[in-house]
């Protein structure tokens, strides 16, 4: 097996090996299996539109090389990306980027955007609109259990996944939860992370999930027009004493967002 993977920025994109820019990523830098290696560097390349929609990639050969790896390594890591949705394949004509890419679908699990992000193989990054203190609304008040007027702070974020964005996070939380977060650069830090190094651990979460048109505000920091579709998630998280710590707004470009679940149907009978 080849001991590290060659990210290529031109030659996955013609196919050909001359003129190819390289770095390469070491074994004993990255620790994820080449496989995974591999598909990161691919999923990369779609992100930043090198490879576009409905693009051919080159010969499995071809991209051996490339990548340095192996045909079998080079195949479960286009497999996987089958399965996320960013490759289809074609028998006997190779592999394609998918003309309808959606994101990963996230779990059923409560998981952050940075846990659930990294799980997958991808980047997670914001761009921090708004990062203030500010006092409760009533409405907040009564969800958070707090008296009206009580500081808050308000965390809003554009979500980026290996750069692309992805959603607009709104979020808020008793500052008396969270003293000195103020300070933290939350362009790659997790708001979850920092309630959990604060011994403040959230164990469930109310969803509500709604299709909206995009609103004018959030247009631009989308890359959308107003009116486009938008899948909007308002959660409530709660601790396990069930004291609410967190409420969020998280507003998805529709086209860039894919929730999967299971539902069950109860045994017994239904009809008189």
């Amino acid at each position: 097996m080849a001991s590290r993977i060659k990210e290529v920025a031109g030659g996955l994109l013609s196919g050909r090996l001359e003129n190819m820019a390289e770095s390469t990523l070491s074994v004993t830098d990255d620790p994820n299996p080449l496989w995974v290696q591999a598909a990161n560097v691919i999923r990369h390349r779609i992100a930043d539109q090198t490879l576009p929609p409905g693009r051919r990639l080159p010969a499995e050969r071809d991209l051996c090389q490339q990548l340095g790896v192996s045909r079998v390594t080079l195949r479960k890591a286009l497999q996987q990306l089958v399965e996320e949705g960013v490759l289809s394949s074609s028998h006997g004509r190779g592999w394609y980027v998918a003309k309808a890419h959606a994101e990963p679908e996230w779990p059923n699990t409560l998981e952050s955007f940075t846990e659930t992000a990294r799980r997958k193989g991808l980047e997670p990054s914001s761009t921090v609109l708004v990062a203030e203190v500010v006092p409760a609304t009533f409405d907040e008040a009564e969800e958070f259990g707090i008296v009206a007027g009580t500081d808050i702070f308000r965390l809003v974020r554009v979500r980026h996944l290996d750069g692309l964005a992805i959603g607009v996070d709104d979020s808020r939380v008793p500052l008396a939860l969270v003293e000195g977060i103020e300070t933290v650069d939350f362009t790659h830090a997790s708001l979850l992370r920092e309630l959990s190094e604060r011994q403040i651990e959230t164990a469930q979460a109310d969803s509500i999930i709604e299709a909206r048109g995009c609103s004018a505000e959030l247009a631009e920091p989308l890359g959308l027009t107003a009116g486009d579709p938008v899948l909007a998630m308002r959660q409530v998280l709660e601790d396990h004493s069930g004291r609410t710590v967190l409420i969020t707004t998280i507003n998805y470009r529709g086209d860039r967002y894919r929730l999967h679940t299971t539902f069950a149907r109860v045994p017994g009978p239904r009809f008189p």
